[in-house]
């Protein structure tokens, strides 16, 4: 009897020490300001290097769908909501860097982080802090108050400790500030979703374009990725935590002198994705020359990680899609003729039915509810069906496609 219970004590050690332990799954997502694909792809950047070679890299895009009701400003708060929402423009409803009326209806990936785990901790290594006071909405009624635990932010504001000068070195001594307090919690405190923003690498190229001291710039960016990296490392081994890092920029460069953005160029489109995921799927492998992900497939890529679930509602309203894990379809795309709504998407699996949803009104920007209406259930390899909306209200058609794993969206915007 005694043997037993020495046993079942060395197993419970045994498994509190690792053995059968279930790793505490933790994620961190970095935005490093302004480098559009082309660039990325032919600066050494051994610290990025590293982490692609635990994961993978990928071109990426921002912009929305160009042409489309989703066209969305290559501008850098609206590149950062985007990921933060996973979706587009037209839903959240940052236009610009003024951020004067963000639409809280869309929730950021830490409102529903915080919603579904209210003890776990969050935190901001930011040198904006626009990013947190007004695209998350840290402590807005609209936001029911959200609160993120650790925010390290607002030196810009700083101006005795961090002086401006005109070749914005004060901003370059901030992002290493941010990025030392960064990894340093990390190592010590291990929060479980973290931002961390850095700013000099747009302001490099905003002043000089493609210049070596915008080459340069990036190469200090990727020294800072590297001491991030170090820092989950060691909590990887030593704490046997579960990391996933995604590292990303929020828009592109113009394609004359690099200097400027905001824009539908490919060029400003371009962007790319860095992380050390092991289940990446094939959409975060894209393909070259037609499709690669976008900057809203990050949030539900961090919400997969972490466990979160998002209400159906709520899904139904996500344009991203999960880069990691299995999905059921993706790269949606509809279009009306007549009384008819044409829906096509890739089938990624083959041996499921999806169902095809129709919604005529959008109140759920303002905080009410859609009715949809389901439209047919088709099998997924079949890639397509036609919809007969003759006797729905024409004008508007918010159309949802759903899978066993994942369901995407799209909208028919008459004139």
């Amino acid at each position: 009897m005694f043997k037993k219970v020495l046993f079942l004590f060395a197993l419970i050690i045994t498994n509190h020490h690792g053995y059968g332990q279930i790793r505490q799954k933790k994620a961190l997502f970095v935005i490093v300001d302004g480098i559009s694909g082309d660039v990325i792809e032919k600066i050494a950047k051994p610290n990025l290097d590293i982490i692609s070679k635990a994961g993978g890299f990928t071109r990426a895009h921002v912009g929305g769908q160009k042409g489309s009701y989703s066209q969305t400003p290559t501008i850098s708060a609206v590149g950062y909501n985007s990921l933060l929402t996973g979706t587009w423009v037209n839903k959240h409803n940052v236009w610009d860097n003024d951020i004067k009326d963000p639409n809280y209806q869309y929730w950021t990936i830490f409102r529903f982080f915080k919603e579904q785990y209210p003890h776990k901790r969050s935190a901001v290594f930011s040198t904006w802090l626009d990013n947190r006071t007004r695209l998350i909405g840290d402590g807005l009624p609209q936001t029911d108050r959200l609160r993120i635990d650790y925010p390290f932010d607002g030196f810009e504001l700083d101006t005795i400790h961090f002086p401006h000068d005109k070749q914005s070195e004060y901003i370059h001594r901030i992002d290493e500030k941010v990025v030392d307090e960064a990894a340093s919690y990390i190592r010590t405190d291990s929060p479980d979703l973290s931002w961390v923003y850095l700013e000099y690498t747009d302001d490099m190229g905003h002043k000089y374009g493609d210049s070596e001291q915008f080459h340069k710039a990036i190469g200090m960016m990727d020294d800072q990725m590297g001491r991030l990296y170090k820092a989950i490392e060691y909590r990887q081994k030593n704490f046997q935590e579960d990391w996933l890092i995604v590292v990303t920029t929020d828009h592109g460069r113009d394609p004359k002198t690099g200097r400027g953005h905001g824009s539908q160029s490919d060029r400003e489109r371009d962007t790319w994705i860095v992380t050390n995921a092991k289940d990446l799927n094939t959409h975060f492998k894209g393909k070259e020359g037609s499709f690669t992900p976008g900057i809203v497939d990050i949030m539900p890529t961090i919400t997969r990680h972490l466990d979160v679930n998002i209400p159906k509602e709520q899904a139904f309203e996500v344009d991203g899609v999960s880069l990691t894990g299995k999905i059921s379809i993706d790269r949606p795309e509809l279009k009306k003729e007549g009384n008819k709504i044409n829906v096509s998407w890739h089938a990624v699996t083959k041996d499921e039915t999806v169902k095809i949803w129709i919604s005529t009104t959008n109140h759920f920007e303002t905080g009410g509810r859609d009715n949809y209406f389901l439209m047919a259930e088709i099998p997924v390899k079949n890639q397509q069906c036609e919809l007969d909306v003759s006797k729905l209200p024409s004008g508007f058609f918010k159309v949802v496609i759903e899978g066993k794993h994942n369901s995407v969206n799209r909208w028919v915007v008459e004139k």
